[in-house]
């Protein structure tokens, strides 16, 4: 089974593994935030190369809170800023205007917990790879065993390779891997799977 963390703007070998278990995986909201994570951050490529985007969140100190009981931090205009960095990273790009659209309803509203927001922007993600299924969630931690493949660590090593495809700024910087799956969709609208 393929254990997933409730992730922002997953990466692209998040999205490619979810789509490749089928049915067979969980997304573990039971589990501990870990700060300076995927939970709450993401990177994308800009004209300045690679950024990380970061949604903050209230007691993020507090060391052993479940995730599901993350709450987003609206004191800093983080929506602003995060809106403003991909307009401006992929506006160019030539699945902007088709993907665009979906992603702004998630900077103007307000989400009270992270992993609220977090699988609300996946589901919506994932449509564009044609992926509908309802997302199989769970609030229990789960525990993992040796055949399980469990992408919440923070620090894992893993085999997944990113399949190169065209990167905005490339004239400028070198393939970046495993960005945001957004990179990818803005730049090709699919997931290129491996």
């Amino acid at each position: 089974m393929l254990i997933l963390p409730a992730t922002y703007l997953p990466d692209i070998e998040y999205v490619t593994r979810l789509i490749e278990a089928g049915d067979d995986y969980i997304i573990d909201c039971g589990e501990h935030y870990i700060k300076r994570s995927a939970r709450n951050r993401a990177s994308i490529m800009t004209a300045n190369g690679v950024l990380e985007l970061t949604v903050p969140v209230v007691n993020a100190n507090r060391p052993r809170t479940p995730m599901h009981r993350m709450l987003i931090d609206y004191s800093k205009p983080w929506q602003h800023q995060h809106r403003v960095a991909i307009l401006s990273a992929y506006r160019s790009s030539p699945f902007y205007e088709e993907i665009a659209p979906y992603l702004e309803p998630f900077y103007a509203q307000k989400y009270e917990s992270l992993v609220e927001f977090n699988l609300a922007l996946l589901a919506t993600l994932l449509r564009f790879v044609g992926y509908t299924k309802p997302l199989k969630t769970t609030c229990e931690y789960v525990v993992a065993t040796d055949a399980d493949l469990d992408l919440r660590p923070k620090k894992r090593t893993s085999n997944f390779v990113t399949p190169t495809y065209f990167q905005l700024f490339s004239d400028r910087y070198p393939f970046a891997p495993n960005l945001s799956v957004v990179d990818m969709l803005m730049s090709v609208g699919q997931v290129i799977l491996p």
